[in-house]
């Protein structure tokens, strides 16, 4: 048995022909600086080869319906394990993806609410249970001594139609009494009924007393009514009037609703058996939403009130200047009159029409007067028929600017129908159970009371829920509904859910591979995943973590530290070994901020602001309790918690999208909220997300910050270019002219091989170059444009430094630590992190105003300690620059940084949504509620 993974001779990307034993079943951490190469050595060498030499195994049929991965460029590996790579990606963006399934619980649960589920009539809410013979005969015999009682087939219950036929086929098959409208007849009986009247009648087959009971008699009179009736059996008690109704099927009698049989895949919203007709299993749908329309009602219609598509012209004789015309001489308002001032009337008349009332206008052109003679659609109601009819899919991406996603009316969000709604156990449906958070899920199925036969159908159905329930709540989790949207999670949360189902497998002698699992968790619950990952371990696997954290870093069996630097200056094993050997190393940047030789000092002095403030009242969104809270402008402020507390809800979901839409006009409607103040104090508010740069690989950080069109311009201005008359636009990839037509500009060529994975081999024409023969052989300084985008911001620098246009920015890359990456480098390759930090680079380009406001949702995510003190110092010259930066995070290091820490909690999910405290890292540091204080106190202690 091989005690290493041993890799010789590993070139994938920027690494350096590296070798090095990685011991096995130990937690491994690969460390190092961003960019350094150790994705390149954790997932494109060793998931690569595992997940390879795995495809390998199966036939060439199997392989067909894998998505694979090509070989790594290494020459050998030995002691590897199957491998399994847990990374950082949304799990899925599908809708009907919740975590639910992801995790799989929800199988477990249609299972069970299949087998022991009530069913209850989903009209009258009746309990409808299906009983054979001997069940029924078992419960009239436990009825008292001497009851007497009679056995009835109900034939007909509120319908309309002929009756006389029932009464004759009674007499014929021998019974001599029939109920009707709840009086006993005799068949020979004259009975008139009316036949446009809805009437009830029943056949008596026996009548009986409970008394030494001949119960062979009982049940053939039950087998007879059953027959008759198709499925129910009435069982009238002749002295109390009490009557119970008896159904082999599931059937309500009272409604006379039937339910098909039990099973999972009615429980599936993914099933047309089980999802709500109306909404087909979203639980949501697109509706134009007013607010989209209207998103600042102060306006008037001539200052720009109403933005829809094809709405806002009111300069011209448009249609809709023609018919706001007519509306305005109706409901007395004109183009200045401020939305919010015209009359309930004219605004409902407005959105939704005028319910096949005509207008006329008098002051439009004859050209356009004649087109008014008639009812007005209504703006809403116009985008909403245009969205249905149109074919075309980017009219409707551009139609569902002025949408929003609404609860489905039928089934509240449930995405259930009616009948599997009606099915419960312990008083709930399966969709309110999925709507509670995992803890109180758990405590839920802990105090159901089962019968014993339930109990042993449910036994081990439930061990499984409930052993998946405590791997998601020991890797912080479980503050989530199983109802929640899989693609609403962070990268942190879906790779940890991930993390919880590899738990639940038990599996041994496997590899794992993660990325940065801490992502998003507070130091708290960060505590609670190491144990997590300490359990895989120990039952005999190896565990490989590309991680930053520190707390991970020191509780690792082993370290691998790669660098020393980033890109081109990075691939190489620096150290490796314990914790003690790594800050021996002089030459590690890891092992010195460890050891404290090197760290991030705490500012001397806190900022206190400009004395202005953003204050947010009421903030009720998710889990949100109401909240007042103040932001001093000017200043950098953390706003900390522990996970679910509410962080994302306060400044993503209200304080982001109030700004966004006041101040940008955007189309962003808050979450649940009473007022935001001091929002005149701010020209424009700034989100800077780890969302990609772009969705194709043509897109980079070039054309992103905006530096490739002065470099396209600059080419274009060479002698060369000037004599062949070449414009900027010939020295782009992405337009014919100066392309490689072979590639069309991408520099590969893609070649599918069916059951083995898709080859991309370069281009023969251009030999990856991306350009054509003619565009590269205009020069600057002895490089063709193809060799500019293949340097790196770094180099670039260098290159263009006689050019302040471009120099700017580029150093703009290298200030926020991207000095590594090359110009022309895909956008689909960097990390969200890496993402993060172009789009602040381009923001840094922008002339600052002093009045801006930034939000930054954990932008210290795959960053090392060298690469935060970067980008502290980044944030602080924006703030400097008289700016306000609001950073939702948990690094310790950025948070002691701040000038002002707004703590949300106490716990997570319907627990958190409370401010604990606020006040500067010092006042939050010894508050003895706050979490984060405890960490913090510990942390600043430590310097």
């Amino acid at each position: 048995m091989h005690q290493y993974i041993t890799v010789s001779g590993a070139r994938e990307n920027n690494l350096k022909n590296i070798s090095l034993n990685i011991p096995r079943n130990q937690f491994v951490v690969f460390t190092g600086v961003s960019g350094s190469g150790k994705s390149s050595l954790a997932f494109d060498t060793l998931y690569a080869e595992g997940q390879m030499r795995y495809v390998e195994s199966l036939s060439s049929y199997a392989r067909q319906f894998l998505g694979l991965m090509g070989k790594p460029d290494v020459d050998a590996i030995d002691g590897l394990s199957p491998a399994i790579a847990i990374e950082q990606k949304t799990t899925s963006g599908n809708p009907r993806s919740t975590v639910g399934t992801v995790t799989e619980i929800y199988d477990y649960l249609r299972l069970l609410w299949s087998k022991i589920g009530i069913p209850h009539c989903p009209s009258c809410g009746r309990i409808i249970q299906r009983q054979s013979v001997d069940q029924i005969v078992e419960q009239i015999a436990g009825l008292p001594e001497g009851t007497k009682y009679e056995v009835l087939a109900p034939m007909v219950r509120n319908k309309k139609g002929t009756h006389q036929h029932i009464f004759e086929q009674a007499k014929v098959n021998g019974y001599v009494r029939v109920r009707v409208n709840g009086v006993v007849n005799h068949v020979t009986d004259p009975i008139s009924l009316d036949k446009n009247k809805k009437h009830s009648i029943e056949i008596v087959i026996d009548r009986l007393i409970v008394k030494d009971m001949d119960v062979q008699r009982l049940a053939d009179s039950l087998e007879h009514a059953f027959a008759l009736s198709g499925d129910l059996v009435i069982i009238h008690q002749s002295a109390s009037g009490e009557e119970v109704t008896y159904s082999q099927s599931y059937a309500c009698p009272h409604c006379e609703v039937s339910l098909p049989e039990l099973s999972p895949r009615m429980f599936s919203f993914n099933n047309h058996e089980g999802a709500c007709p109306a909404c087909t299993g979203l639980g949501s749908y697109l509706k134009v939403d007013p607010d989209k329309i209207m998103p600042d009602i102060s306006r008037s219609i001539h200052s720009g009130g109403i933005i829809a598509n094809g709405w806002s012209n009111v300069k011209t004789n448009s249609f809709c200047k023609m018919y706001y015309e007519a509306l305005g001489e109706k409901y007395g308002f004109d183009f200045d009159t401020p939305l919010q001032e015209l009359p309930p009337e004219a605004m409902n008349a407005l959105l939704y029409g005028t319910n096949g009332e005509k207008l006329e206008v008098h002051h439009s052109s004859d050209a356009l007067r004649k087109y008014v003679k008639e009812a007005f659609e209504g703006i809403v109601n116009n985008l909403e028929r245009r969205y249905r009819e149109t074919p075309s899919e980017a009219m409707k991406k551009e139609l569902e600017e002025y949408m929003s996603v609404l609860p489905c009316p039928h089934c509240h969000g449930d995405r259930l129908s009616p009948v599997v709604l009606g099915v419960k156990i312990g008083g709930k449906s399966i969709a309110e159970f999925c709507h509670l958070p995992v803890e109180a899920a758990v405590d839920f199925i802990a105090g159901l009371s089962l019968t014993a036969a339930d109990a042993e159908i449910a036994g081990t159905i439930l061990q499984e829920i409930d052993a998946r329930f405590q791997f998601l709540n020991n890797v912080g989790l479980n503050y989530l509904t199983l109802s929640r949207a899989a693609g609403t999670l962070s990268g942190g949360e879906s790779q940890r859910i991930r993390l919880a189902t590899q738990l639940g497998s038990g599996l041994m002698g496997v590899l794992y591979i993660l990325d940065e699992p801490s992502i998003g968790l507070h130091q708290r619950d960060n505590d609670r995943l190491l144990l997590a990952l300490k359990k895989m371990r120990d039952l005999g696997n190896t565990l490989i973590v590309v991680e930053h954290d520190e707390d991970t870093i020191r509780q690792a069996d082993w370290i691998v530290d790669i660098g020393p630097n980033a890109g081109i200056h990075g691939g190489e094993v620096v150290a490796q070994g314990s914790l003690e050997d790594i800050l021996a190393e002089s030459n590690s940047i890891t092992g010195q901020y460890l050891s404290r030789s090197k760290q991030i000092s705490v500012p001397e002095e806190r900022r206190s602001g400009n004395g202005k403030q953003l204050t947010i009242t009421g903030a009720a969104a998710n889990n949100l309790k109401g909240i007042t809270v103040s932001i001093p402008l000017g200043t950098l402020t953390c706003v900390t918690g522990v996970s679910g507390s509410g962080k994302s809800s306060l400044v993503n979901e209200i304080l982001y999208k109030k700004l966004a839409s006041t101040l940008n006009r955007a189309h962003t409607i808050p979450g649940e909220h009473q007022s935001i103040d001091g929002i005149e104090h701010l020209d424009k508010v700034i989100n800077i997300d780890q969302k990609p740069i772009g969705r194709t690989p043509r897109s980079n950080p070039a054309t992103y910050t905006g530096v490739f069109d002065n470099i396209r311009t600059l080419f274009s201005l060479t002698n060369e270019a000037k004599v062949r008359a070449y414009g900027p636009g010939r020295f782009s990839f992405n337009i014919k002219g100066g392309r490689c037509e072979a590639c069309a500009g991408d520099g590969l060529i893609k070649v599918e091989m069916h059951f083995l994975p898709d080859v991309y081999v370069q281009c023969s024409i251009c030999k990856g170059r991306r350009y054509s023969r003619e565009t590269l052989e205009v020069h600057y300084k002895g490089k063709s444009i193809a060799d500019v985008l293949d340097l790196t911001a770094q180099e670039a620098v260098q290159f263009f430094g006689n050019i302040p246009k471009i120099r700017k920015k580029l150093e703009a890359l290298c200030i926020v630590g991207l000095g590594y990456i090359k110009l022309g480098q895909s956008s689909t390759t960097l990390s969200g992190g890496e993402a993060q930090r172009v789009k602040l680079a381009a923001e840094l380009l922008k002339p600052a105003t002093g009045s801006t406001l930034y939000v930054m949702d954990e932008p210290t995510t795959g960053l090392h300690f060298a690469d935060v003190h970067q980008l502290i110092d980044v944030l602080h010259s924006l703030t400097d620059a008289g700016n306000t930066v609001v950073v939702i995070e948990h690094n310790l290091e950025l948070i002691k940084n701040a000038d002002y820490i707004i703590d949300l909690g106490p716990e997570g999910g319907a627990d958190g949504g409370e401010i604990v405290c606020t006040g500067t890292p010092e006042e939050v540091a010894v508050h003895e509620k706050s979490y984060t204080g405890k960490y913090l106190n510990k942390e600043m202690g430590r310097r």
